[in-house]
């Protein structure tokens, strides 16, 4: 198994958690794993992406230019890096953020209305973790037990206490995800 991933959107949306939570995750599992964050100098509200390699075998390199799954967020991101979704991929985007639904008929397109769901639930710092469920659901590379050690691991002490509410937004994700 080897999953090729692009995470993209604004920043602020924890596109970068996002990847690196999966990457952890996989890592505790035993997986090679690559995180490769890229982002522009604004540190809320510019243009974030992530690769992500989840893989059962060693990891020849860590660039890509086409991509198994693409998580996308926005409508910048979902032009951008539409096409580079490999023929057969998925591609997962948040119903909120894009106006110009995904236009290619080779790959399968899920949305997921994490925005919305995270405003109705009251979680918004959690939308992250609603995409990160949606992704789950159609490709379980890592387990959800994983994903709690890893965000365990991941956010600082303090904030520990939010840990089942990022687990209740996961596990909403993986319920509202939807085939276009």
């Amino acid at each position: 198994m080897k999953q090729e991933i692009i995470i993209s959107g604004f920043g602020g949306q924890g596109v970068l958690s996002m990847g690196k939570i999966l990457a952890y995750a996989g890592l505790m599992e035993g997986k090679e794993v690559t995180w490769m964050p890229a982002y522009g100098p604004e540190q809320r509200g510019g243009t974030a992406n992530v690769t992500v390699i989840v893989s059962d075998e060693k990891i020849s390199s860590p660039i890509l230019s086409r991509y198994d799954t693409a998580i996308l967020l926005n409508q910048p991101s979902l032009d951008k890096f539409q096409n580079k979704v490999k023929s057969g991929g998925s591609l997962l985007y948040d119903s909120f953020g894009i106006l110009d639904k995904p236009s290619r008929e080779d790959i399968s397109s899920f949305h997921v209305n994490a925005m919305e769901t995270a405003a109705d639930m009251k979680m918004m710092k959690c939308f992250n973790m609603i995409v990160l469920g949606g992704l789950l659901k159609l490709h379980p590379i890592v387990s959800l037990e994983s994903v709690m050690k890893a965000l365990r691991k991941t956010l600082p002490e303090r904030h520990h206490h939010l840990l089942p509410m990022n687990e209740q937004a996961i596990l909403k994700g993986m319920e509202i995800i939807c085939k276009d």
